[in-house]
């Protein structure tokens, strides 16, 4: 099964931490660590930390783009890009150390218009994946429902989507349909047309957005609490270990890699969710913008895959 991801609007994430935010003081941080980011990039790195293979397609322009290829070709990490004039946009993300709380920092990114990201879904389309993931945020130049040509993209080159972005972006693709959608509750609650849900709604308000045709797969995030397994057959909670949290970047992410790995290697949708939460989970255990460590995930999965058998597969 090969898996190919889109990220419209790479990053470079910088980290680092400092022992207190104190304003207008020259504060003395850590040296900082640098990683490729930007949702699909993220996407790639966990699909390759978990032995698999993708292909990851951007753009990127100016040194920090440099910076950023270079970064995944020491990773081993297939890429196809394209060139643009100017600078890919820089993250960064400070911890304070006293408090254990991060603050982040989010650019807005290298404008692209319709065109160039017309030319990168050409790129995606000679790769022929059967698994599209389409993630993060849409960059400056492209209109908010974009993602909705991605999702007619996807099914008229017979890619199953995986999407995970956020509000209109997100509302836009839905109505066009895709294969698998990851909301938090915040995200679902918008999809549903309502403020808020309350936890003993969130699986119907799933299998609606399902009966309406928006989605065959939908796994609502839950944080801590782990994640909710919807399809029209039934719903699954399956939960997360408590754990140490040092940082949440990249932890969703994480958790679309374990997935669609899993997805790639036929494994059932339960083993899918358990496999991305595992993945996320872990994710929180490392400081900064590094993602997870491979023997954390199987650890983690193994806590997930006892725990789990208390649930049970609820038929509608």
């Amino acid at each position: 099964m090969k898996i190919v991801t889109l990220t419209l609007n790479p990053a470079l994430d910088k980290s680092a931490s400092v022992d207190r935010l104190v304003p207008e003081q020259k504060l003395r941080c850590s040296a900082p660590q640098i990683d490729a980011g930007g949702g699909g990039i993220n996407v790639s790195k966990g699909i390759h930390k978990l032995g698999g293979e993708s292909t990851a397609v951007f753009p990127a322009g100016g040194t920090a783009g440099l910076h950023l290829q270079s970064i995944l070709k020491k990773t081993g990490i297939k890429t196809e890009v394209l060139i643009l004039q100017g600078e890919t946009r820089e993250n960064f993300s400070v911890s304070e150390a006293t408090t254990n709380l991060q603050y982040r920092f989010t650019m807005p990114g290298l404008e692209l218009t319709e065109q160039q990201a017309e030319t990168c879904l050409g790129m995606v389309e000679l790769l022929r994946p059967d698994y599209l993931v389409a993630s993060g945020s849409l960059p400056p130049g492209l209109p908010d429902h974009y993602y909705e040509k991605v999702a007619a993209f996807a099914k008229r080159t017979g890619a199953r989507l995986i999407l995970d972005t956020s509000g209109a972006a997100l509302k836009a693709a839905a109505d066009e349909g895709v294969y698998l959608l990851k909301p938090n509750l915040t995200e679902l609650s918008a999809l549903a047309g309502v403020q808020n849900l309350e936890m003993n709604q969130v699986d119907d308000a799933a299998l609606e957005i399902i009966r309406q045709g928006k989605c065959e797969v939908v796994v609502v995030s839950l944080g801590a609490q782990g994640a909710l397994l919807v399809t029209r057959d039934g719903f699954e909670h399956i939960p997360s270990p408590a754990v140490t949290k040092k940082s949440t970047v990249g932890a969703g992410d994480s958790m679309v890699a374990g997935m669609v790995w899993a997805l790639s290697r036929k494994k059932s949708h339960r083993e899918m969710v358990q496999t991305g939460v595992a993945c996320g989970t872990a994710a929180t255990m490392n400081p900064g913008t590094e993602l997870f460590h491979p023997e954390d995930v199987k650890r983690l999965l193994e806590w997930i895959r006892r725990y789990g058998e208390r649930y049970r597969f609820t038929e509608f």
